[in-house]
């Protein structure tokens, strides 16, 4: 038996849950929020689909009841205030530190073997703060934000092409925000034919460009975060790891020397297992994808000073 416990019921957990259990990605889903009444009425609404999709997973919506996620092999926290119009994801970290600390504490007295996904922004430094707060594995603390990332770039990509969305290849490493992300161009393909070959190279940036504003332009046009793709994102993240996988997902991992980089969180490829974090996987940057990981790490260590 697999349980998964959600924390937040915004828009990106209630989404993460119910693609949880959509899927039956988990055989019971908690969704805890400490807004009475929240998370039991969309954990009703979601459980109220399940003889018309046929699904089995168990959702149960809580109000601040950490005993009910007893014995959770993941964690995802969404928990914080969200984005705004005009707001960076850097101008989170006050209000969001605080509830991120608390929730950890909170849910490890529970499920103190579970493996832990942070969703909450500024993402890269809110998984750092797990590291330095919980004595957790480096392998149990993972950071969603490279799988939403690749995901954006990969719709972008395949809407440039024309072609079907599942075809196509493409994989966002560095820090998630709007000027530190880096998508790889030069590993951007359609069916293994690389995307540089099939479009102008013009064509390609802006792909790349809109890529790193995604997160920016939904805010812009919905007045908040989105919540579709993250929550959707979060859940295949919880869907390699319980399904020990083996799958490459771009994560926010603790570096250790990996690409030069030491006592830093940002998203890089990740095999992910039962085990969480299996490897972090290299990949053979050029020069320029090496200085634009060098300057995205240095604004993601900015930004966890702002922790101190």
């Amino acid at each position: 038996m697999s349980k998964v416990t959600v924390v937040g019921a915004g828009n990106v957990g209630a989404t993460c849950a119910n693609v949880l259990v959509c899927n039956q990605i988990a055989d019971e889903v908690v969704l805890l929020d400490i807004k009475e009444g929240v998370s039991e009425g969309k954990a009703m609404d979601i459980m109220q689909t399940a003889s018309i999709l046929g699904t089995n997973t168990r959702l149960r919506g809580v109000t601040n009841d950490y005993a009910a996620t007893e014995g959770s092999d993941m964690v995802v926290i969404t928990s914080g205030i969200p984005r705004k119009p005009g707001m960076t994801r850097e101008e989170l970290i006050g209000v969001n530190a605080g509830i991120v600390r608390s929730v950890v504490d909170s849910v490890l007295k529970h499920s103190p073997e579970a493996i832990i996904l942070c969703v909450s922004n500024p993402m890269d430094t809110m998984t750092y703060l797990i590291h330095k707060t919980s004595n957790l594995p480096k392998n149990r603390i993972i950071g969603m934000g490279g799988a939403l990332d690749s995901a954006r770039f990969r719709y972008f990509l395949a809407t440039a092409l024309e072609c079907s969305y599942n075809e196509v290849e493409g994989i966002v490493i560095g820090g998630h925000g709007d000027t530190t992300m880096i998508p790889l161009k030069r590993y951007a393909a359609y069916r293994g034919i690389p995307a540089a070959s099939l479009m102008p190279a013009e064509q390609l940036d802006k792909v790349a460009a809109d890529t790193m504003v995604g997160g920016a332009t939904l805010t812009k046009l919905l007045g908040t975060s989105a919540w579709y793709a993250p929550g959707a994102a979060a859940a295949q993240v919880v869907a390699a790891v319980l399904g020990d996988q083996k799958r490459m997902i771009s994560c926010s991992a603790l570096l250790e020397g990996e690409y030069g980089e030491k006592d830093l969180c940002i998203g890089v490829p990740c095999i992910l297992g039962r085990n969480g974090i299996e490897k972090v996987v290299e990949f053979d940057l050029t020069d320029e994808e090496k200085a634009l990981f060098a300057a995205s790490a240095a604004a993601v260590h900015k930004t966890n000073a702002a922790l101190a």
